[in-house]
């Protein structure tokens, strides 16, 4: 991909400018017990107290207010398994614009709730059977509504990367530095963004993405050199974070900028949730938790002894699946 198409550090930059007053600047919250548990100095990003309960409204927001006046009327059609949707809903209703949101049957309840009660209009579509693109597409063409798609675009990758121009920010106001950053990845939009954002304000930070077993595409396509995709039907608690391959911008960004993958199983992911909440009293979902579980489980020995930031991308679970977890199942 050409590089004048991809998003810079700059781009981030201004994308922090614009989204001033529309997010929340999450905390950085630590404990004893982690920093045990990791044999490391480990700082959590709590995006999961972000405004939707995500990361997602930040690059949501920053694609929308780059829509012009004359356009908004038309509304904008995203696809999206929850995070994206309810990020999508919640800035379209801040700018007074119609919002239709492609998502899977099997999405969590909570996330569907949580794009109908910003008004967004949902068109439910089977995983296995339909094209998600295609349906977005075509529902796009007959309204002359915008598509916003859910990482692989310059303005959503530059406004997720505010939440690593933050992390940096706090993290120098506490007179520390990262060494290494471990960030759940799907499509890598935001891994992608912290990395610009890292790259010019904290650039000896290594910046790694954390995925689940049977969608490792990224730790994959980074050894690799190129895109590489999971295989169909494989599934994974980590539903936030479940894509087919890491998009053309996201990758060519991380490729030059990512340190390597890291890969969790479903019950490390588990663990993770049940120790962001006894610890850091937070709800973390399954993706959301990937990176913490990594830096608890798996964290290689160039890690060890090191300061380590986390980011808990998500924490919009269903009430009921994560009592069963807290509860060790």
């Amino acid at each position: 991909m050409a590089s004048d198409s991809l998003p810079t550090h700059s781009d981030v930059i201004a994308a922090a400018q614009r989204l001033k007053g529309l997010v929340r600047n999450t905390p950085v919250l630590r404990h004893d017990a982690l920093d045990a548990l990791a044999g490391a100095r480990v700082f959590v990003k709590a995006e999961c107290l972000q405004e939707t309960g995500s990361f997602k409204i930040r690059g949501a927001t920053n694609r929308l207010l780059q829509i012009p006046d004359a356009q908004r009327e038309a509304g904008v059609v995203a696809f999206s398994s929850g995070n994206h949707a309810q990020g999508v809903a919640r800035a379209a209703r801040l700018l007074g614009m119609p919002a239709l949101i492609v998502m899977p049957a099997d999405a969590p309840a909570v996330k569907v709730e949580g794009v109908k009660a910003d008004g967004g209009e949902v068109r439910l579509y089977d995983r296995n059977t339909e094209s998600r693109e295609e349906i977005a597409e075509q529902i796009a063409a007959e309204r002359g509504a915008i598509v916003v798609p859910s990482f692989d675009d310059p303005h959503i990758i530059s406004g997720q990367g505010t939440a690593g121009l933050e992390f940096a920010a706090q993290m120098e106001d506490a007179c520390e530095t990262l060494d290494h950053l471990i960030t759940p990845a799907g499509g890598g939009g935001l891994a992608s963004g912290i990395a610009l954002a890292l790259e010019g304000v904290s650039p000896d930070t290594r910046v790694w993405v954390a995925e689940p077993e049977g969608h490792d595409d990224w730790t994959r396509s980074l050894k690799s050199g190129r895109v590489e995709k999971n295989a169909p039907g494989t599934r994974s608690i980590c539903d936030a974070i479940l894509t087919q391959a890491p998009g053309d911008m996201t990758f060519a960004i991380g490729h030059r900028l990512f340190a390597g993958g890291l890969v969790i199983s479903d019950e490390r992911a588990k663990g993770a949730m049940r120790a962001a909440f006894r610890y850091l009293r937070i709800v973390a979902e399954p993706g959301g938790a990937a990176a913490l579980a990594a830096a608890l489980a798996c964290l290689p020995d160039e890690m060890k002894g090191s300061t380590v930031g986390v980011v808990i991308s998500g924490g919009n679970v269903d009430a009921a699946e994560y009592a069963k977890i807290l509860m060790g199942a």
